[in-house]
């Protein structure tokens, strides 16, 4: 896979910030391509497992999974911002503290049942409440979702961080 320049090289983030801003970040888009060529983009809890993305959705069919299953190549990307700031003298003078993660890859269903449910375990630790009283390791509807990994082929990362306030 050919791999464009960052054109901000220098905003560009070192591989440790890269995967800190992964196995840290709350929700990712995956993006996909429709049959009819044009882009197919939706928002996903995720996790950052041995060096993939894994996800999830129901296992009915509809627009993403046609779409994967015509072309398996896609886009993950995982964004944080730290807020707008101030830098010259006039209102559109102002920038965004943020980082950027973006993954290209191909994707593939994790058909393994036992690999499903350690997805849902970990999916409950990262996102679930920990101070719950309800049964945990139960999932009644692990056979009825679909569980999605994405090998990284290329990953680029950007950020521009929150300048202090004696430089805004």
């Amino acid at each position: 896979m050919s791999s464009p320049q960052i054109r901000r090289a220098d905003r560009a983030m070192s591989e440790q910030r890269k995967l800190e801003t992964l196995a840290r970040g709350y929700a990712g888009r995956l993006a996909t391509v429709s049959e009819d060529g044009f882009p197919y983009c939706i928002p996903l809890l995720y996790l950052w497992i041995d060096g993939e993305v894994h996800l999830h959705t129901t296992s009915t069919g509809g627009h993403l999974r046609a779409n994967i299953e015509r072309d398996q190549r896609v886009c993950f990307e995982v964004d944080e911002q730290e807020g707008v700031f101030d830098y010259g003298r006039f209102e559109c003078d102002s920038g965004l503290a943020y980082r950027s993660v973006c993954l290209f890859g191909r994707i593939r269903i994790v058909d393994d049942r036992q690999a499903r449910q350690r997805f849902c375990e970990a999916l409950m630790e990262k996102y679930g409440k920990p101070e719950t009283n309800r049964p945990k390791g139960f999932f009644p509807r692990l056979d009825i979702i679909t569980v999605y990994a994405i090998a990284v082929e290329r990953m680029t990362g950007k950020e521009t961080p929150l300048p202090p306030l004696s430089e805004q």
